[in-house]
């Protein structure tokens, strides 16, 4: 309403000289000469109300700005010492009196890397370096989506400024890091409670910063590193656990191999002990088995308890 109160105020000054100046250029001087028409006087005065529309012209121009969409845009009055937050579209700022400041409400990232190109400092390693339950130091790289609270736009502006990124979230991030980091061994963190832990830093980062205006959409963990020295570790001992699964195979492996020739010498011994008892039994049970067991191209004949006769021999010496 300033900028608007300020450009009507413009307009009717300019307005004003406009006309005064026209009506004064259609003024005549007499004298006793005759009337004598002021010329070099009138175009002076145009010239001046000319300069003075185009000044006012000037201002009105300057006083139009254009709030890109998704966009705020902080006006601080320095006269009244008020702040005023223009939302997208066209908006009126009083010129000379007024200092400005846009805000993105859109959602942005922040990340921090270690991998070079990524995240806000991309040439240097920016990952999240904490101590976990055991004191060992793993790198966190993560990415944080947030947004500006449009009702909190002026408050941010005068509390901290444009660059809170920096200021505020950044440091509540790496506080709730180490903080969340420290509580866990660092295999959870390495693998089995992830997911945990990351709604864990979503948690606290959105109850830390979120009461000033500062909106958390999502963090996530992108990766998490180990220093050369403990990968190197954690490297031998997944040979060293991958060495002893393989010799729990083989031996597990020999254990049945065992049990299954016990279980064959039990079989052969029980088939014996029946074979034994059956020739108590029948001592010509063994003649049975030893016929049984020919070949099918022998031909035989037990004559008596004591001779076995190869019928195919007799045979065979008969067609010759």
């Amino acid at each position: 309403m300033g900028g608007l109160f300020f450009i009507g105020i413009a307009l009717v000054v300019a307005i004003f000289i406009i006309r005064n100046f026209a009506g004064r250029a259609r003024a005549r001087v007499h004298d006793s000469g005759g009337p004598v028409f002021t010329g070099g006087a009138e175009a002076v005065r145009w010239v001046l109300s000319g300069v003075a529309a185009l000044f006012l012209f000037l201002i009105l121009v300057t006083s139009i700005r254009v709030v890109p969409v998704g966009h705020a845009l902080v006006i601080f009055n320095t006269i009244t010492r008020s702040f005023r937050l223009a939302s997208q579209g066209i908006t009126f700022v009083p010129p000379f009196i007024s200092n400005t400041q846009l805000y993105d409400l859109r959602r942005l990232e922040y990340t921090m890397s270690g991998t070079t190109g990524e995240g806000r400092k991309a040439d240097i390693d920016d990952s999240l370096w904490s101590p976990t339950q055991e004191g060992l130091m793993v790198g966190i790289d993560l990415t944080l989506w947030h947004h500006l609270d449009a009702g909190h736009v002026v408050s941010i502006h005068q509390r901290i400024g444009p660059d809170y990124e920096e200021k505020i979230i950044r440091p509540a991030v790496r506080s709730v890091i180490r903080l969340v980091i420290s509580e866990y061994p660092v295999m959870d963190v390495y693998s089995a409670k992830r997911a945990m832990i990351q709604d864990e830093i979503n948690r606290k980062v959105k109850d830390l910063i979120e009461k000033d205006g500062f909106m958390v959409d999502e963090v996530v963990l992108r990766d998490v590193r180990f220093t050369p020295e403990f990968t190197k570790a954690i490297e031998a001992k997944q040979i060293a656990q991958q060495a002893a699964e393989q010799m729990k195979y083989t031996l597990e492996k020999e254990e049945k191999e065992a049990e299954r020739k016990v279980i064959e010498a039990k079989g052969r011994a029980n088939a014996i002990e029946v074979i034994n008892k059956a020739l108590a039994q029948n001592p010509n049970y063994i003649k049975y088995l030893y016929v049984d067991k020919l070949s099918d191209k022998v031909s035989v004949i037990v004559s008596d308890q004591n001779t076995i006769m190869d019928l195919k021999g007799i045979l065979g010496a008969k067609e010759k």
